[in-house]
């Protein structure tokens, strides 16, 4: 046992090393890691294609390589799908990471290579434990073991030899064996692919078990830990699992859920930690749990650029490096990975919040917002506003959507919000003003538009019937996993979708 001791502090203090080296000095880490990832795929038919042994600087490779989406290289992964190798990255993919699709595709299926699990997600979670464990010396979360509420896969419809499945259903599948003695349940519960079934599975084996920490997306941990208290009687989950002391959630933001937590995990011993993980790679983690962001993690084989999201659609928009970039600007993020990704645009956005070391916030998607009226509300704003007016009128959300109301020839345009309220606000009047002075003054274009009812009138709230969006979520067979709800959209398709299953007249 000592010497099993003595090897982790060495393990952790060198870790901690290579941490403290690309906080100091980022621009060199990052330069070392796509010079890496070039030589790597330089045998590659990609590679090949673009010449990546002749490329000598980062300025080269940006314009010899186009940014990239996903509808760019779904000829790629229909091939890797089918058996090929040697395509994108050296040797085979044999996984692919299913996300939620884009405007031409149903589902994006993203490759999974070897070293984007080992150097990159697998690295990650170690570095979650590490990191919390400086920040809680004393913690015993290694006594007992973490809670996980995985996805599902299946054998490909491309070729036998090829599996995908969501993120998380791949992690368990390909962890190695010595995970199975801090992970509960065994992986053949939390792969169950029925996610109703999955729930009921995992609450009669897993509350029994000494569980110190629970890991995932914020709303769906939701809906186990209420089954759970069901079941067994209880209303403070620590009755269930006492020395369960941190949640590591990623995926959505956890502001509309907080409070909820609060009243489900009651003590003083509970703490959260963000991550921010995706199925193209794991980029952030909380560091410091006194603040709202997370450190972006530059040595994990992913190369990072930014375009200012509000110049996406000019063509030609400049993408920076991490040396480049500037606090307070809503970024894109482009990234070239050790999954054959390069330059890919993957549709999310951050703002930086420090630049020594590079820290950062979530602000939104490229394509989920609302910008039908000039107003250019994003997920971030919608936070915001939300997390002000339920603090005012005691309300505490559990899952929303907004969307257009457009204009007609008799009336202007407003945005419209399907909330489904844990609890209800004290007076809904007073949550839709509250909620409409707070996206003002967050975001001026909002503020601008809504002068004098002149572009914009007053948002319109509608309260939902308890589990309208999972039945929506049902509907659409993204019940469970990764699946979340969307949180705004240009369009009226999920309020109209939603009116459906709660009943309501459409306006």
């Amino acid at each position: 046992m000592a010497i099993l001791t003595s090897l982790i502090n060495w393990l952790s203090t060198k870790r901690i090393n290579q941490i403290d080296h690309f906080r100091k000095y980022p621009v060199e880490t990052q330069q070392e890691t796509i010079f890496k990832l070039l030589a790597k795929a330089a045998s590659t038919e990609w590679g090949q294609k673009n010449k990546y042994s002749t490329i000598t600087s980062i300025k080269e490779y940006q314009n010899r390589i186009p940014v990239q989406t996903y509808e760019d290289i779904i000829p790629y992964v229909e091939r890797l799908r089918k058996g090929e190798s040697d395509l994108l990255w050296p040797g085979e993919i044999k996984w692919f990471a299913k996300s939620s699709g884009t405007t031409s595709t149903k589902s994006k299926f993203i490759p999974m290579s070897s070293d984007a699990l080992e150097e990159c997600h697998y690295r990650a979670g170690k570095d979650v434990l590490l990191l919390y464990s400086i920040l809680h010396p004393e913690t015993g979360i290694l006594s007992g073991k973490s809670l996980t509420l995985g996805g599902s896969h299946k054998i490909d419809q491309f070729s036998n030899d090829s599996l995908y499945g969501d993120l998380s259903a791949i992690l368990i599948e390909n962890a190695p064996f010595w995970v199975d003695f801090i992970r509960t349940p065994k992986a053949r519960i939390a792969l169950i692919e029925d996610f109703e079934e999955k729930l009921n599975v995992i609450t009669r084996t897993t509350i029994n078990e000494n569980v110190t920490s629970i890991a995932g997306v914020p709303s769906w941990y939701l809906v186990l830990i209420k089954q759970i208290l069901t079941y067994t009687g209880k209303t403070n989950l620590l009755d269930v699992w006492p020395n369960l002391e941190v949640f590591f959630h990623g995926g959505i933001s956890f502001t509309p859920y907080r409070d909820q937590y609060k009243c489900l995990i009651k003590g003083e011993q509970m703490n959260y930690m963000e991550t921010y993980n995706a199925s193209e790679g794991f980029f952030g983690i909380q560091d410091d749990l006194s603040r709202n962001d997370m450190l972006l993690m530059l040595d994990y084989g992913i190369f990072f650029e930014f375009i200012p999201a509000d110049r996406m659609s000019s063509g030609s928009a400049p993408a920076y490096t991490i040396g480049e970039v500037e606090k307070d600007v809503n970024y894109a993020i482009v990234i070239s990975t050790n999954c054959g990704l390069w330059r890919y645009m993957m549709g999310d956005t951050i703002i930086f919040t420090s630049l020594n070391p590079f820290r950062f916030r979530i602000s939104g998607r490229t394509k989920h917002f609302i910008n039908v009226f000039g107003e250019e509300v994003i997920i971030d704003n919608a936070e915001k506003a939300i997390e002000s007016a339920s603090k005012a009128t005691g309300a505490t959300i559990k899952d929303y959507t907004a969307g257009p109301v457009y204009m007609s020839l008799t009336s202007n345009g407003s945005h419209e919000w399907l909330i489904e309220f844990e609890k209800e606000p004290s007076d809904l009047n007073l949550f839709i003003h509250l909620l409409d002075d707070a996206l003002k003054s967050v975001n001026s274009d909002y503020e601008a538009k809504r002068h004098k009812d002149l572009n914009l009138v007053m948002p319109v709230v509608r309260s939902l019937p308890k589990n309208t969006f999972n039945k929506w979520l049902i509907s659409k067979n993204k019940f469970g996993g990764q699946n979340k709800v969307p949180r705004l959209s240009n369009s009226r398709e999920y309020i109209e979708e939603l009116y459906v299953i709660a009943g309501l007249v459409s306006t």
